[in-house]
């Protein structure tokens, strides 16, 4: 198997990280389906979302696979006036990643980034390796750590959905 840019970066960095496959013919899946086929629990499995900023700034958000952003509430976080998801069709450009592939670690540029609190109450998560059909599953202290990354409370309560 050919090794995707967050797995290079994890093996340079030593970071110990359990793979997990699943057949997709190449389309993407929500999270959802993703815990689903590789039998894990939607509580472990996250996702990677980009916003750009009022600011023109590109920031990475990883939440939980069930959950939703917080649009308001993120912009509050990052003292952004607002921001906005950033077209699919430029998800590849921003950050090296396809739909259903973006993974937080290897992106084009180091991009600030965001965990949602709930991450820190796991023992293990697992996020996408960088490619359709290939998660990786890592402490998320580490996970933080290696992109530089922040945790703030991103998603809309159950009652505000």
């Amino acid at each position: 198997m050919e090794k995707t840019n967050a797995l290079r970066i994890l093996d340079k960095a030593k970071i110990p990280y359990t793979l997990h496959t699943y057949e997709s013919d190449g389309i993407a899946l929500d999270a959802i389906e993703v815990a689903h086929r590789i039998h894990k629990p939607i509580t472990k499995v996250y996702k990677t979302l980009i916003v750009v900023a009022a600011s023109k700034r590109y920031i990475v958000l990883v939440i939980n696979g069930e959950d939703e952003i917080d649009l308001k509430k993120a912009a509050l976080v990052l003292n952004e006036k607002n921001i906005e998801m950033i077209p699919v069709a430029s998800l590849l450009n921003v950050s090296g990643y396809v739909r259903g592939g973006c993974s937080p670690v290897g992106m084009k540029k180091e991009y600030l980034t965001y965990f949602d609190e709930k991450i820190l109450s796991l023992d293990r998560v697992i996020i996408s390796a960088g490619r359709i059909g290939l998660q990786m599953e890592l402490e998320p202290k580490v996970l933080i750590d290696c992109v530089k990354g922040k945790v703030a409370d991103l998603v809309k309560t159950k009652s505000n959905i």
